[in-house]
């Protein structure tokens, strides 16, 4: 063993005393209610396929019809000559689903906040993130080279004064080629990804127009699920029209996979001219896009509204059976928490449940804090009355383990 391999055995090490190792497990079944996991039939609760999309009938024949019309793979960027017929569909569906007047898809989520902050922000800009946004977001604003600041977490008091703090930044200053002052970012998220809350959007809108500032919402966790055209949290709270950037993901509700940002037809001419992780890239496979297309339009019609129903009902059904074991926070959502604490009785409790045939994952830093570790449990359309109970009877049953008692 040489010198290389001795470190990294003995970073490996120190992941497991800490309750922090993972690896990669194998699932043997589409995303459903039931999937087979290493060998193991488990009732799935870790997916965030909340309206049951993945497996859906309409959006496989759709990405069958794609491979059979276009073959496996793009074969190049999209500038290039890879921005296939079901490419172009998508972003067009995207924009008419999310009202704006243009829209663009990329490879993952995480390529789309990367691409987009680091497109339009520099040295000479300002980034405000909200303390728990996604990696994605945290990542792309360190590497964009801006100024940085984080205010607590969905707290418009403190984004107020670092935006007071950002505006005397940037007061009368040039950029280095002479241009005009340095702007100013604010990025949150809509529902967020581990505890299901909701960002005080109308007051974060407001305090970004006050101050002169541009505003980045990332739906991916609310997409489908809210607002009259289930288009997401912005359309319910009526912020759509103040929102410079829409971010979100197809591999949730829509079914597919792949990300995307909405916006005006300027802010998407531009990002295709300077979003590195879109021009760099060879475009996603044709049938993504397809799938995608196909999720976009299913979560449209009627049957996509009487999802959504079914899974609000799976939801309550869940957050009252489970009572004291979890905490839900906001109006509602298809995220319910359950928190711990440390962080290998987190992974204890996770592997009882799956000796039980129920499968919630274990959440742990750095996806969350340290000493914050929880189970995190995901509905979806797709599970039963029946399923969701199981779940509860679980839970119950392992609440001295959940509790920390």
């Amino acid at each position: 063993m040489n010198e290389f391999e001795r470190e990294l055995k003995k970073r490996l090490e120190a992941l497991r005393e800490e309750g922090l190792y993972r690896e990669l497990r194998r699932v043997d079944s589409p995303q459903s209610p039931r999937i087979t996991v290493n060998g193991k039939a488990l009732l799935n609760f870790g997916s965030n396929d909340y309206l049951g999309l993945a497996n859906e009938p309409a959006l496989k024949e759709a990405a069958i019809k794609a491979v059979k019309e276009y073959g496996a793979g793009a074969g190049a960027s999209r500038l290039i000559c890879g921005s296939l017929g079901p490419h172009q569909e998508l972003d067009e569906a995207l924009a008419a689903f999310k009202g704006t007047e243009a829209a663009l898809s990329f490879s993952t989520g995480y390529a789309a906040a990367m691409g987009t902050i680091c497109a339009l922000l520099g040295r000479d800009d300002i980034v405000i993130l909200d303390k728990l946004v996604h990696a994605c977001i945290v990542d792309a604003a360190r590497l964009c080279g801006a100024k940085m600041r984080v205010f607590a977490h969905n707290d418009p008091d403190d984004l107020e004064n670092i935006l007071i703090w950002a505006a005397r930044q940037s007061a009368g200053k040039e950029t280095a080629g002479g241009g005009t002052r340095g702007r100013t970012l604010v990025v949150t998220e809509s529902v967020f990804s581990m505890d299901g809350d909701q960002a005080p959007l109308r007051e974060i809108a407001e305090l970004k127009e006050k101050y002169g500032a541009w505003l980045m919402v990332d739906e991916a966790h609310a997409t489908g699920l809210y607002g009259e055209n289930r288009r997401g949290l912005t359309e319910e709270l009526g912020v759509s029209g103040q929102i410079e950037i829409q971010f979100g993901t197809l591999g949730k509700a829509l079914g597919a996979s792949g990300g995307y940002i909405s916006g005006s037809r300027a802010l998407i001419d531009y990002l295709v001219n300077k979003a590195r992780s879109f021009i760099f890239s060879t475009a996603p496979v044709p049938a993504a896009a397809a799938a995608a297309t196909a999720g976009v339009r299913f979560v449209q019609s009627s049957k996509g509204e009487r999802r959504r129903a079914l899974l609000w009902e799976r939801v309550k059904e869940l957050q009252e059976g489970l009572g004291g074991c979890s905490s839900m926070p906001g109006k509602g959502s298809a995220i319910i928490p359950v928190p711990i604490g440390e962080e290998t009785k987190a992974v204890e409790v996770s592997a009882a449940l799956r000796e039980l045939g129920i499968f919630i994952p274990a959440i742990r830093y750095p996806t969350v804090a340290r000493g914050q570790a929880r189970l995190r449990l995901t509905v979806t359309a797709a599970h039963s009355a029946a399923e969701a109970a199981e779940a509860i009877t679980a839970l119950r049953s392992l609440r001295n383990g959940v509790s920390g008692k």
